[in-house]
């Protein structure tokens, strides 16, 4: 926002309060970031689009549920055939392998004898039985297997890729499978097969050669790639050998898509395979794709094909909902997959009908979710095999002889393997003994335990327990396939090695950040330049500033309200030393403020008037949709300014105030700039640059015309320096921020409707790149000479016309636009802004409230002393050491002095004191997992959200997914004491592996990993702990990011839950925690003794557990949501009102059971277990809930409250500061009334807290009220509610 003698320019994108008048406006929706990282928390409405076109079909709108046969139009028709996958990813990888190219010093040995999710193929000849087991093959031999008993399992396969999903070839001699080798994207390979005692890589008896010279000497050479040492041809050779892959092939080479659960074709020729798609979400959509497959003796003479990146043939595509066209394809979350041949031209396959174009969460599994078809390639038929309901119908299999199909679906309590007669259609229930299957989830890696029907007698499946069952099927004496059967359980038994890399852990000194006298703020927004680019104005975090370019030191602009919050600053133009912003108050919304940074107000005597502009908004998350929310868009206004000498305060009228229509996104960024005096009005939104002519007036549509100058393909923001030709306004430059970097191109390559875009290739002409790390909240200049942007407190700046010197450099760099050079031109000023801690904000204001007339006491006026307490301590991890009886609690400013016995104390002069009255005094909680949107508002309003948690007990946030800049902002209000709240750490923007633009990330080379980390680190200084990994589909892409995080000191919580082969990469690579449950709820030794055992912890989020229905729903069904007293004083009310109602569904349709089960036993083996309530409403009781989920797998109360406190804390690296009462840690904790038995009641006796206390300072957990030390302080929230 900004004012110019006659034109007002920069304007407030905001809710308004003018001085004569409120205005505010409507719920903005969610930004890009927001509905990417909410998409765990909502389910998706079927678009509106679907809905029409029920009325309206189109001709590859197939596959309905109830139609028993389709026919496919002609591929001129079919949208996969018109479609092209040329947009993602916008980079090719750069050359990785993930055995070599990042160290794994360490390897974890341990016994096995169940394995979890195994997935397995029988030998077409010899019985023999090949499984894949956390990323390794296996083998068991026919002569072994079929008696009860033990068998040791023969690895195969092993090393640091991930191999899974064998299956033999028609004839047996050879294992097609998958595997992330080299680049880290799952493809298909093939190797020869010669029987499970001679693939035996790791032989009980070992013979000379080969093998056994090349294990003689993997300690040394497993040393030398733990130290970085490159590999030579010959350790290669022999690492290969080591590992069984030293005769593989690769069947494809995909380096984004990937491809899974590979079959043979009966001529043995080529393979089918699931090739998964993603779309703006990175849930994959399944495709039906065949690749040719080398034949045996392509193997044994190693006779290699070059296979060109994203080869393949479809066999079938995804179909669109009724009503899409083909531009549309590509957002087809929904498709075939677990693709099998039945003929030499005829696949089966298994599909949701449940979604018709978006996956969501929690659906019924009783109804059914999968269905059964067959698809005929030749004639283009579809048929309906099986349908969806009851139960579904998933994962099928076919016998040899082609006649009886089998698959799972859920019956009652119990999940059946079903057999089905193809030619008579008879249908059995054969055997209800099989684990869950996971076909609520998106779940690349299948729904089930492999099924196998190696002949038509014997059918075999590792269906349960852990082990493997074996089942003859005796035929009935009936004409039809139907069977009675006897099962044989048996065991496997091996010794395990897996190669780890060490988990990703940093200590972050909390208690010193709050401790200091004074926090830096690091994210600094709303740039606005003055006309010459002499100096910049920008908000942090709610307070305005303005930097000269020739200064060192910032200057704080003058305000009315020193404690108030302002935003969208803005010079005047024509008058530089004026700054327009907007102050914001909760209970009066906007109020406008021209502060004269030069004490002279205007350089004249006469009066001037002054034209502004604005843009008013609806109602948002924090300010409410109950009060003022009308007539959101474009307004323009005048006022009259003050001459000089008018005095330091004067209130100024806005009149001749008027609605513009327009195209103005209210709830987009907005940048104005009036041009020609006050005749046109640029605006500069996110992807669009436009010229309002008001000079025109309106047209006869009642609009004023509006022209583009410029447009972003997928820019996050967008803005121009103009001039003039022939009466037209024009772009001179266009800048743009286009996946985190900084971009200018000339501007007449942004003409005629060309979208301006950096994807290498199809790149705008005379592309430039500006920024190294990246950059946000562009702008010019006035005269258009100088552009400027933030990267955390680093001012960016670049005089455009020395991008000359750099020409030959950027015509050159065509895939990064000659930042080699360009970087050599900027110009980088650090502004160092600070505000004071809250700690020393509490030590003044407890010096204020005590006895001044006894200043012998005021040492003492910092204490509180909470005595009479039960401590449970938290700091050994020990509940005989951690609970103290009878004790005291001295917190002296704002840090814990002492946590022990109360035998012989000495309550200190004057200090404060608290009976707890024998209650409980315990950590305060730490949420590991917390999601919430009000730090994507804009108006800096008081936050519900934050105050919900503090009086839940969570002290410390920790945010998975945010914005790199608003969420640090945010964070640096908290600690500046314009909002109440717990401490907030975040992760920034996540490192998205989908195509959604503004927040996806290719990290295709060791540069771009170390940019998106620093991107993250510069807004948030040291409080920019971690990253979130968010379904990155390149190993190779993640283990970069991995290294650049141990130069930078943070952490790795990646997006876990959907697929269990991701996830197990992401603990043997070392992540820090998998954020969300494993998909597979009930786990074996395998994963148990992996997981519990690498140092990753686990945040299991019952509440949202994808292997089922959502726990939320169960809170929701038990408790009165809406009624609660505490949720509806802290809550919005509609929000609480949404969650009246809720569907009964029996405790089996919850796997978040059987995955707290499983994370007890992980817990007794040494894992470390967190809370985290994924932010599902409401907030702060949700957070309770979780630990009573927690507590359902089998935890004592004393186990959950530690996963609550230090185990977060450890995890998090933060115990040094917080996560115990311990002397010297920050004063968080939090004292329960004396009737609660936290280690005897209910766990659900949590949430019942009396105070909360965040640094020492102490708050009425009911009320919010503050206890010490301003007693009887209550922040002021917006109107929530029309109550």
């Amino acid at each position: 926002m900004s004012l110019k003698l006659g034109a007002l320019t920069e304007p407030p994108s905001s809710k308004l309060n003018l001085p004569f008048a409120s205005l505010d406006g409507s719920r903005p929706r969610a930004s890009r970031v927001q509905r990417i990282s909410r998409a765990l928390c909502y389910l998706l409405a079927l678009s509106a689009a679907a809905t029409l076109s029920l009325f309206f079909p189109t001709s590859w709108s197939l596959l309905r549920a109830h139609n028993s046969r389709v026919s496919l139009q002609s591929a001129s028709t079919d949208p996969a055939s018109q479609w092209k996958d040329d947009i993602w990813p916008l980079r090719p990888q750069t050359p990785w392998d993930i055995s070599t190219d990042f160290p794994y010093p360490r390897n974890l040995d341990y016994d096995v004898q169940e394995g979890t999710w195994l997935r397995l193929d029988v030998h077409p000849k010899s019985g023999d039985i090949v499984f894949d087991m956390t990323g390794d093959l296996y083998c068991l031999p026919a002569s072994e297997v079929y008696n009860d008993g033990v068998t040791r399992a023969r690895p195969v396969l092993l090393g640091v890729p991930y191999d899974s999903d064998p299956h033999f070839s028609p004839s047996g001699d050879r294992l097609v499978f998958r595997s992330d080798a080299e680049l880290g994207v799952e493809n298909i390979w093939i190797m020869e097969w010669n029987g499970c005692n001679e693939m035996d890589v790791r032989p009980v008896d070992i013979n000379n050669g080969d093998l056994a010279q090349a294990l003689s000497v993997q300690d040394h050479e497993d040393d030398m790639l733990a130290q970085g040492i490159k590999e030579t041809l010959d350790r290669k050779h022999n690492r290969l050998l080591r590992e069984g892959r030293h005769q593989v092939q690769r069947v494809t080479n995909e380096t984004y898509r990937w491809v899974s659960d590979a079959r043979f074709h009966p001529s043995g020729s080529k393979v089918v395979a699931t090739k998964w798609y993603t779309s703006g979400r990175s849930l994959g959509a399944g495709e039906g794709w065949e690749y040719p497959a080398p034949s045996s003796s392509d193997l044994s003479s190693n006779n290699r094909k070059n296979i060109e990146a994203g080869s393949g043939a479809r066999v079938l595509g995804r179909s669109l909902p009724l009503g899409w066209t083909v531009d549309k394809y590509g957002d087809q979350q929904i498709g075939p997959e677990q693709f099998i041949w039945s003929s030499k031209d005829t696949v089966i396959y298994s599909k949701n009908v449940r979604d018709d174009n978006a996956f969501t969460y929690s659906k019924d599994v009783h109804s059914g979710i999968y269905a059964i078809y067959q698809y005929n390639v030749s004639s283009g038929h579809t048929e309906l095999l099986v349908s969806a309901s009851p139960g579904g119908a998933s994962r099928p299999e076919l016998s040899r002889d082609g006649r009886t199909l089998a698959f799972v679906r859920r019956v009652r309590d119990k999940q059946a393997l079903v057999l089905k007669d193809l030619k008579t259609g008879t249908i059995n229930h054969v055997w209800h003994g099989l684990t869950y299957d996971l076909s609520t989830v998106s779940a690349p890696m299948g729904h089930i335990r492999r099924l196998r029907l190696p002949r038509l007698t014997m059918l075999l499946s590792f269906g349960r327990l852990g082990r493997f069952t074996v089942s003859p099927w005796l035929r009935r004496p009936r004409r039809e396939n139907s069977f009675s059967y006897c099962s044989i359980s048996h065991q496997i038994y091996g010794s395990h090695r897996e190669e780890t890399r060490k988990t990703r852990r940093s200590d972050v000194d909390v208690l010193g950040m709050e401790t200091r006298d004074t926090q830096r703020v690091h994210a600094f927004k709303e740039l606005r330049a003055d006309g010459s680019g002499e100096k910049v104005v920008f908000q942090a975090a709610g307070v305005t500033y303005v930097q000269r370019r020739d200064r060192k030191n910032v200057l704080k602009v003058p305000t009315r309200h020193e404690d108030a919050p302002y935003y969208s600053p803005s010079f005047v133009h024509g008058a530089d030393g004026l700054v327009l912003h907007a102050r914001w108050s909760d209970t009066h919304f906007t109020t406008f403020e021209i502060a004269d940074l030069d004490a002279v107000w205007l350089t004249k005597s006469a009066t001037a008037i002054a034209v502004i502009a604005f843009v008013k908004s609806g109602g948002d998350l924090l300010t409410g949709d109950i009060v003022a929310t009308a007539g959101a868009g474009l307004y323009i206004g005048e006022l009259t300014l003050p001459s000089k000498g008018a005095g330091k305060s004067k209130n100024i009228r806005v009149h001749n105030l008027r609605f513009i229509p327009s195209d103005v996104n209210p709830s987009d960024r907005v940048n104005m700039r009036f041009l020609e005096g006050s005749a046109k009005l640029l605006i500069q939104q996110s992807d669009r640059a436009f010229v309002i002519d008001l000079r025109a007036g309106l047209d006869n549509t009642g609009k004023y015309t509006q022209n583009t100058i410029a447009s972003g393909k997928m820019s996050s923001e967008i803005v121009i320096s103009t001039h003039k030709d022939k009466g037209h306004v024009l772009a001179q430059d266009v800048a743009f921020v286009d996946f985190f970097h900084v971009y200018v191109v000339p501007g007449y390559e942004a003409r005629d409707g060309q979208a301006v875009w950096s994807k290498p290739a199809n790149a705008t002409k005379g592309l430039v790149r500006l920024s190294l790390d990246g950059g946000h909240d562009i702008t010019w200049s006035r005269d258009g000479k100088t552009l400027f942007w933030f990267l955390g407190s680093h001012l960016h700046s670049l005089e455009v016309s020395k991008i000359k010197h750099c020409w030959s450099t950027i015509k050159n760099d065509k895939r990064t636009f000659g930042i080699s050079c360009v970087k050599n031109l900027l110009e980088i000023q650090e502004i160092d802004v600070r505000h004071t801690t809250d700690i020393f904000r509490l030590k003044q204001e407890a010096a204020a409230a005590s006895n001044q007339h006894k200043p012998w006491l005021a040492n003492n006026a910092d204490t509180v002393v909470v005595f009479n307490a039960t401590l449970l301590t938290m700091e050994t991890g020990e509940l005989e050491k951690d609970l103290i009886y009878n004790g005291v609690l001295v917190s002296r400013a704002g840090v814990i002095e002492s946590a022990g016995a109360l035998e012989n104390f000495v309550v200190p002069p004057e200090a404060t004191v608290i009976n707890a009255h024998r209650g409980y005094v315990v950590p305060g909680f730490i949420d590991v997992h917390a999601h919430w949107s009000g730090f994507e508002d804009r108006y800096p309003a008081k936050s519900w959200e934050m105050e919900t948690f503090l009086a839940y007990g969570v002290t410390t946030l920790h945010n998975p997914s945010a914005d790199n800049v608003e969420g640090f902002d945010e964070r640096s209000r908290i600690e500046r004491g314009q909002l109440i709240g717990p401490r907030i750490f975040t992760v920034g923007d996540i490192i998205y592996g989908a195509g959604e633009p503004g927040i996806h990330q290719d990290i295709v080379d060791t540069q771009e990993a170390y940019s998106a980390l620093v991107r993250i680190k510069a807004e948030g200084g040291s409080a920019s702990i971690s990253y979130k990994n968010y379904n990155l589909p390149s190993r190779a892409s993640r283990q970069r990011l991995l290294l650049a995080a141990r130069n930078l000191s943070m952490l790795c919580v990646p997006e876990g839950g959907m697929n269990l082969d991701w996830d197990l990469t992401y603990i043997i690579d070392g992540m820090t925690t998998v954020e969300h449950a494993l998909p597979v709820p009930i786990l074996y030794d395998d994963i148990l003794t992996l997981f519990a055992l690498s140092g990753t912890g686990s945040t299991p989020t019952h509440i949202v557990n994808y292997g089922g229905a959502w726990g939320e729903q169960l809170v929701w069904a038990t408790e009165d949501i809406p009624n609660d007293p505490k949720l509806r004083r802290f809550t919005r009310h509609d929000i609480l009102e949404e969650l009246t109602e809720s569907i009964a569904r029996p405790p089996n349709s919850y796997a978040l059971f059987n995955t707290s089960a499983s994370v007890a036993k992980m817990v007794d083996m040494g894992l470390l277990a967190h809370i985290g309530a994924h932010g599902e409403p409401p907030l702060g009781l949700n957070y309770h809930a979780e630990m009573q989920f927690t507590h359902q797998g089998g935890l004592s109360n004393y186990e959950v409250i530690r996963a609550a406190t230090s185990s977060g804390a450890k995890t998090l690296g933060m115990f040094n500061s917080l996560g115990s009462l311990s002397d010297g840690k920050l004063a968080d904790f939090l004292i329960y009334p004396p009737h609660i038995d936290l280690l005897r009641d209910h766990i659900s006796e949590t949430r019942n807290l009396q105070y909360v206390a965040r640094g020492g300072r102490i708050w009425q957990a009911e009320t919010m009220e503050e206890v010490w030390p301003s007693k009887g302080r209550k922040q002021q929230l917006p109107p929530l509610n029309p109550e």
